[in-house]
């Protein structure tokens, strides 16, 4: 097997993982409808016929990739065209970022573009994270960038960074962390190694950080914020989570490619085909360290640690070497890579075109609303959340908030949190939003409805039959929970839509 085999292969993954963003209208990533939904607003903002319930709140947010670039592009195309355009890009600067790296540390391009494709749809992207992922896809070039101007004097370098650091602000905070964890990391080890001077070295990390806390007192100055204050650590997860990273709708195909691939590391490192340099040991010790320690949850935004293994795997096969000495063990390298991308791709194309009816279905569904309502989204399962062996069923759950583009209808789980989004329920209703939620288990409307209380009752929701017009219910279906109150008016594979008749 030649360079040549090698780059073809990679040629026909990277087009076949390219593919699945082009050929559905909306992707079935868990968080993507209602980013989705965010966008038809920001782009009809000011419009006669925009929605009356929402209002925009720009502020210096360090979460507004999408938020600024899309509503731009829906001047020249549709806001779904824009939308898989974003996500293309998305993916584009990912698989080159990581490659742009490799080049840099290098001189040439190995395994890094091979393992990003592993990557390409693991659980943060798959869960429609798209301001990261094309923050991520960003800092990548940025750090491929700045190890390129690693000699050069310290003002280019300042002036250089000062544009990435301003740059990956504003598309997403954590990017921004991940640049500046990457570059510090590689600062410490060389200090550590005596190729500079533990002054040169603080220098080098006062430039790095100069950019990033002037942005951070602006932002404080004008208002803006990073999201919420609450961290959760869900340390019984981080385990489980190193198995399933690959993939979100399946854990059987995940937990088997992701030992494939580790299997063929331990052999490979075993007999000194793969060897890896004192960067990149700091850096996996880096980001193994960031893993354990970073909450799951952290200033209000979910699966931070989760993060941390993606951004290992775009960053850290970089400073990798494969030298494989015969044709069997180029050729084992090369099947290891197409056999863990090309599982996971076929799971990836199979829940996303399943779900080009479902959203067709709940798109159709919106007629029935009327211009104006009040919609309520709950869960027919016993949980708040689908079991994690069922995370295919995960897409559907915030598809209910396009109702604000297509009914001009009020969805209180449409994601309006202060410091992450620019866009903010009128205060007259400000009662009865949840700026991020899910579904609210059946369990508890029906409890509510018949005047019991549950253990946790989220206050928009405490007089649900009164302030609600229609109720979408998410999930297998079940007989009517509440007869006398509510009547179905459409339903679908994943969804019965029904109409709250209440009275006092």
């Amino acid at each position: 097997m030649t360079y040549s085999h090698a780059r073809f292969v990679f040629v026909l993954l990277l087009a076949a993982s390219l593919c699945p963003a082009l050929l559905v209208s909306i992707p079935a990533m868990v968080d993507y409808p209602n980013h989705l939904a965010r966008m038809y607003l920001l782009s009809e903002i000011g419009a006669p016929d925009a929605n009356p319930f929402y209002q925009t709140a720009w502020a210096l947010y360090p979460n507004l990739a999408m938020d600024l670039i899309i509503p731009a592009m829906a001047r020249f195309v549709s806001v779904e065209t824009a939308a898989r355009i974003f996500l293309l890009l998305s993916q584009v600067l990912i698989v080159t970022g990581s490659l742009a790296i490799e080049r840099s540390v290098k001189g040439r391009m190995q395994i890094s573009g091979f393992v990003a494709l592993m990557f390409l749809y693991c659980l943060p992207f798959t869960f429609g994270f798209l301001n990261f992922e094309f923050g991520l896809g960003a800092s990548l070039w940025g750090i491929a960038v700045m190890l390129m101007l690693n000699e050069r004097p310290w003002p280019l370098r300042l002036a250089v960074n000062t544009v990435i650091v301003a740059a990956l602000f504003t598309a997403h905070f954590f990017a921004l962390g991940i640049y500046g964890a990457t570059l510090g990391l590689i600062e410490l080890q060389r200090a550590w190694d005596g190729k500079t001077a533990y002054r040169d070295t603080a220098w080098r990390l006062v430039v790095l950080a100069i950019p990033a806390l002037i942005l951070l007192a602006i932002m404080k100055f004008t208002g803006g914020g990073i999201g919420g204050d609450e961290s959760v650590w869900h340390l019984d997860f981080k385990p489980l989570w190193l198995f399933i990273i690959l993939n979100a709708y399946n854990m059987p195909v995940s937990a088997a490619t992701v030992c494939l691939l580790v299997g063929f590391m331990y052999f490979a490192f075993k007999h000194g085909v793969l060897t890896v340099e004192r960067a990149g040991l700091w850096l996996a010790a880096g980001f193994a360290f960031l893993y354990v320690a970073i909450p799951s949850r952290l200033f209000g935004t979910a699966f931070v640690d989760l993060r941390m293994i993606a951004a290992a795997a775009f960053i850290v096969p970089a400073f990798i070497t494969l030298t494989a000495p015969t044709v069997r063990w180029r050729w084992a390298a090369i099947a290891c890579a197409v056999g863990v991308t090309l599982p996971n791709l076929a799971v990836i194309y199979f829940v996303w075109l399943s779900y080009r009816a479902d959203y067709a279905a709940m798109i159709a569904s919106f007629q029935h609303l009327g211009r104006g309502a009040l919609v309520l989204i709950g869960g027919s399962d016993a949980g708040d959340d689908p079991p994690l062996h069922d995370l295919a069923s995960y897409p559907i759950y915030h598809s209910p908030t396009l109702g604000v583009h297509y009914a001009k209808a009020f969805v209180p789980d449409l994601f309006t949190m202060a410091g992450k989004q620019p866009i903010r329920p009128r205060p007259e209703y400000e009662r009865i939003n949840t700026p991020e939620s899910g579904p609210v288990p059946v369990g508890i409307l029906v409890a509510l409805a018949n005047g019991k209380t549950a253990d946790v009752v989220p206050s928009y929701i405490s007089t649900w039959p009164r302030d609600f017009d229609f109720l979408y219910l998410l999930g297998p279906r079940i007989a009517n929970p509440l007869p006398n109150i509510l009547q179905e008016v459409d339903s679908s594979r994943r969804f019965v839509l029904y109409k709250i008749k209440w009275t006092p």
